[in-house]
């Protein structure tokens, strides 16, 4: 029957998301509770009315028309689902909760972030120095975290770790490389009009002075 019906039939040619749309409020620690499950948002959307879609495998946040974040969808029950880059302002501003904060215990970094977070961790305000990397990082968009890990691969070469260094590697390693301009001379080039020493060009000007 579908077989006979088909050419019959009308395409559907509007996009079909297939996605439950639920309006919420971001609690004041950047979470919204879905399905028995926290999930995070970012920092800025804290207390603020956000619009959530659900699809089978995947949640979409979004606010101002824009999808603020993602997550993979939770199946289980009375979970904690973070991304630590959505509580850096936060960090910013209370640097300490960096070693004990629920979103950045068990952040799954690459090895060399790992290891110059625990030895600048150690040094003196160095929770401040390493929240100040993230932020450099997340500046940097997509490629933030990747340029961050090859920046402490070569801080750790050097021997000696401190976020300063780690910066300055940062940046050099985002220097955008500016086109150089290079003349070729076959040869030298040739006045039309050659100069000539005439002194009394300077005495003229001289008495032009002393008439004045």
């Amino acid at each position: 029957m579908f077989i006979e019906e088909k050419p019959l039939l009308i395409p559907v040619r509007a996009v079909f998301n297939g996605y439950v749309e639920k309006t919420l409020r971001v609690s004041s620690t950047c979470l919204i509770k879905v399905d028995h499950n926290r999930y995070s948002v970012p920092a800025e959307w804290a207390n603020r009315i956000v619009s959530l879609r659900i699809t089978a495998d995947l949640l979409r946040i979004v606010a101002e028309n824009r999808i603020v974040a993602e997550h993979a969808r939770c199946y289980g029950r009375d979970q904690l689902i973070c991304d630590p880059w959505h509580y850096l302002p936060v960090f910013s501003m209370q640097p300490g909760a960096l070693r004990h904060g629920a979103p950045f215990r068990h952040w799954d970094l690459p090895t060399p972030i790992r290891i110059v977070r625990d030895r600048i961790l150690k040094q003196d305000k160095g929770d401040r120095a390493f929240v100040e990397l993230l932020l450099m990082a997340r500046a940097l968009g997509d490629v933030g975290l990747e340029t961050l890990e090859v920046a402490c691969d070569l801080t750790l070469q050097t021997g000696i770790i401190a976020a300063a260094i780690v910066m300055n590697e940062m940046r050099r390693l985002n220097e955008v490389s500016r086109p150089k301009i290079l003349r070729s001379i076959t040869q030298a080039p040739i006045l039309q009009i050659e100069p000539k020493a005439d002194c009394s060009r300077y005495d003229s000007l001289r008495r032009m002075r002393y008439d004045h």
